[in-house]
């Protein structure tokens, strides 16, 4: 009897060890969870903005246009936008130029049909953001510290359209998500400054490097001395 208790107490070990094998072997061979990928951050400076990866949300609300307003798919379709996805951001001049032109969203949001596409008011509303032109844009890839002076460019004449979408995405960090394409090599191609910087519209892009290569050392003596200068002002005493 004493044999068969054992034999039993035995078979009930081997099963148990056998469950904890399985489970860790089960464990084991699961897929590993998917970790979300870091995300980047990127600092402010003053009035500088330093580029990040946050998009800026485009935004078009279907139902409110058919629901709330009562167009019908004829009001659109095929005539202001062909009924295919992505058909009019790849004929190439789907921009806020093009809009204010009277193309595309421009044939009703013309500031007498629907509020217009150019107040400042109503970026918000489409873009979920007030799109505040930065004053100098910081490009920490594929290298660090690589400055484009947004304002300066605008100052001198140039509108969104003169580089935007053509030349640059008009969205935070679109060009440095493709670090293996924003490249010097692409800029001699035409690309990104490229397009402007070819020595004959503007300097070429393999002249006057530390115009835009400031390095770490030129990042720190160019905004942190003016943040330095801003908590000077800021702790002055009102008299």
């Amino acid at each position: 009897m004493k044999a068969k208790m054992r034999k039993v107490a035995a078979l009930g070990l081997f099963v148990a060890a056998a469950g904890v094998f399985c489970a860790v072997e089960m464990q084991a061979n699961e897929p590993a969870a998917v970790q979300a990928a870091p995300e980047k951050q990127y600092e402010s400076y003053g009035a500088t903005q330093v580029v990040g990866v946050e998009p800026i949300k485009n935004m078009f609300s279907h139902k409110s246009h058919v629901v709330t307003a009562g167009l019908s798919c004829d009001s659109c379709h095929p005539d202001v936008f062909e009924r295919k996805r992505g058909a009019a951001k790849a004929k190439g001049d789907y921009n806020m130029a093009s809009l204010d032109a009277g193309k595309y969203c421009g044939v009703c949001h013309d500031g007498k049909s629907a509020f217009n596409t150019t107040g400042p008011e109503t970026c918000k509303t489409c873009h979920g953001s007030d799109m505040k032109q930065p004053d100098t844009i910081v490009f920490n890839l594929p290298v660090k510290t690589v400055i484009f002076e947004h304002k300066g460019h605008v100052d001198m004449g140039l509108d969104c359209a003169s580089c935007h979408d053509k030349a640059f995405e008009m969205r935070k960090g679109a060009a440095e998500e493709h670090p293996d394409k924003f490249t010097m090599e692409a800029l001699y191609a035409g690309k990104y400054c490229g397009a402007c910087h070819n020595g004959s519209d503007a300097f070429a892009s393999n002249t006057r490097c530390t115009t835009c290569h400031i390095g770490v050392k030129g990042f720190d003596r160019k905004f942190a001395g003016a943040a330095e200068a801003g908590k000077k002002d800021h702790g002055k005493k009102e008299h």
